[in-house]
């Protein structure tokens, strides 16, 4: 079962990790592998025999990873978000953060914005299309023309974005 769920996931030594971190990985002589965050660095010991693809190694990774990136969501996208929001006139709540969703975002009718973590593996300028959709839906809760119409008044390449947005999956 494990094999199955990270089938899809690929991890490589050097590789960037949302925005700002890096997996560095090196060998051990320790009996089990560890994985730890460390500034910007996912760092991965591997003993002999093991691997990065090995399920249980990937698991590990993959837990780090989930933390890396709501430290970094947690900062680049509330700032961003409260960025985008003042310059187009949107008010909201309160942001939230999740990564268990098959969404990017959502927003609920009473002005919560709930942003997938996995938005910081995306370029900046579909994270901010993500973000305008979500800040738009606090004035229009629906897909309506005038929703969209705000949507283009504050990205005018949205169709573009959206197209581009969706080849990727929100996993992790």
């Amino acid at each position: 079962m494990l094999a199955e769920q990270t089938a899809d996931v690929s991890f490589e030594h050097g590789m960037q990790i949302g925005k700002s971190h890096t997996l560095i990985t090196r060998r051990t002589t320790a009996e089990k592998p560890t994985v730890q965050r460390h500034g910007q660095q996912i760092l991965v010991s591997l003993p002999e025999g093991k691997e990065l693809n090995d399920p249980t190694v990937t698991r590990l990774i993959r837990d780090t990873v989930i933390e890396a990136l709501r430290v970094e969501a947690k900062s680049y996208l509330t700032r961003r978000l409260a960025y985008l929001g003042n310059q187009g006139g949107f008010t909201y709540e309160k942001v939230r953060f999740s990564h268990a969703s098959g969404r990017w975002g959502s927003c609920s009718s009473s002005g919560t914005i709930s942003l997938n973590i996995a938005l910081m593996k995306l370029p900046f300028e579909l994270i901010d299309y993500v973000l305008v959709h979500e800040l738009s839906h606090t004035v229009h809760m629906n897909h309506s023309q005038e929703f969209w119409e705000l949507v283009e008044s504050n990205d005018p390449h949205y169709k573009q974005h959206r197209r581009s947005l969706k080849k990727e999956t929100p996993s992790i």
